[in-house]
């Protein structure tokens, strides 16, 4: 049952610093979609309008109800979401390269979005129990790398790297919050030296030519180097206060790739300028410290775990997306949160944030 004294810690400025956000997403968006077909702006425009309204009732759904029913229903959260994954390898649809999505109706459902928030839950739970303040041992972590590598193998194998990617980060991320011990750090560190030249072999080669297409920019510009390179000159082009909404030229004349989804920050940067998007990464940034201050004001483990974890999802991914379209990091499939089109992306982002209102209405009580 919601008590409805829990009104009284209700983080109206966390509240409204999303509606704020996803108000100029949908700004942006109609912006870039405005450089394809007029059909075309129309239906995304009001699916993304759809989706947002969907999200936002998620949200509000997700803190009705005390976050440590989200805690002990983890497992078989988690179990759904590993079927929902197997599925999408067995009757997935195949676009582009991947298999990723899975048809329900007229839409498409993405699991590897939400398997993005499993994972946190998950990893709260086990840490919430298991961490020591001398730090977890190698043998403690068994069971929450096993957690983290069956989504993510699960993932690669799409492939998805971008996602893949942001879930071993999160899952790092919360291990790092959760303290492990020096010889255990030192242990994984060494391991990631190993790994490096073994996972360049494993990679896709469209993939080894996005890395060395950021180490060597002008080695391929009218291919690998094409998407990049085209963003960048819209990003460059914006200057200091932007062309103006809707006069973006990178975006009218098709130049952008991807420029409703991945390279959304692109379209943002052109018609907004410097100062435009750097009011956006400041919005972002406050978001991220009202996620760390629920953080730091719960007093129950898990809430502090999964309050860690979400804050990390939304933070990497905007890092990534960002870095990613002004060229400083490999193109991957990356949304920017509550901007970027999608309906499992904004979905997911937004049941993340209900969980991070639902830790903040409750921050005051005891495990």
């Amino acid at each position: 049952m919601f008590d409805r004294q829990l009104l009284t810690y209700f983080d109206w400025g966390l509240f409204t610093l999303i509606a704020l956000i996803s108000g100029i997403g949908i700004i942006v968006l109609y912006s870039a979609l405005n450089g394809g077909q007029p059909a075309q702006v129309h239906v995304l425009f009001y699916r993304q309008l759809i989706w947002l309204g969907l999200g936002f009732c998620l949200m509000c759904l997700m803190f009705m109800f005390h976050f440590r029913h989200i805690i002990r229903w983890a497992p078989l959260i988690y179990a759904a979401a590993i079927i929902l994954l197997i599925c999408v390898h067995f009757f997935g649809k195949h676009v582009g390269g991947s298999t990723r999505w899975l048809p329900i109706g007229p839409f498409s459902l993405q699991p590897s979005e939400p398997a993005k928030l499993v994972v946190i839950i998950m990893l709260a739970r086990y840490y919430a129990v298991h961490a020591r303040t001398s730090g977890m041992t190698l043998k403690d972590l068994l069971v929450p790398i096993l957690l983290t590598a069956i989504p993510f193998l699960l993932i690669v194998t799409q492939p998805d790297l971008g996602t893949a990617g942001i879930i071993l980060i999160i899952a790092v991320t919360m291990t790092l919050f959760a303290k492990i011990d020096r010889r255990t750090a030192v242990f994984f560190i060494v391991l990631a030296i190993i790994f490096i030249p073994i996972g360049w072999k494993l990679l896709e080669p469209y993939q080894k030519e996005r890395i060395l297409t950021l180490v060597f920019p002008d080695k391929d510009p009218l291919g690998a180097g094409y998407h990049i390179r085209q963003s960048k000159i819209a990003v460059g082009s914006g200057l200091l206060l932007g062309k103006g909404y809707l006069q973006g030229t990178q975006k009218m004349l098709a130049f952008l790739p991807e420029q409703h989804t991945d390279f959304i920050f692109s379209v943002l940067t052109e018609e907004w300028g410097f100062f435009g998007s750097l009011v956006v990464v400041f919005l972002f940034l406050l978001l991220t410290g009202f996620g760390l201050s629920v953080a730091h004001g719960c007093r129950s483990s898990a809430g502090t775990l999964m309050a860690v974890g979400i804050t990390a999802l939304i933070f990497w991914q905007t890092m990534i997306n960002i870095a990613m379209v002004t060229g400083m990091f490999p193109v991957v499939g990356m949304p920017l949160p509550l901007i970027s089109y999608g309906g499992s992306s904004i979905l997911t982002i937004f049941l993340g944030l209900g969980i991070l209102l639902n830790i903040s209405m409750r921050r005051f009580l005891k495990e």
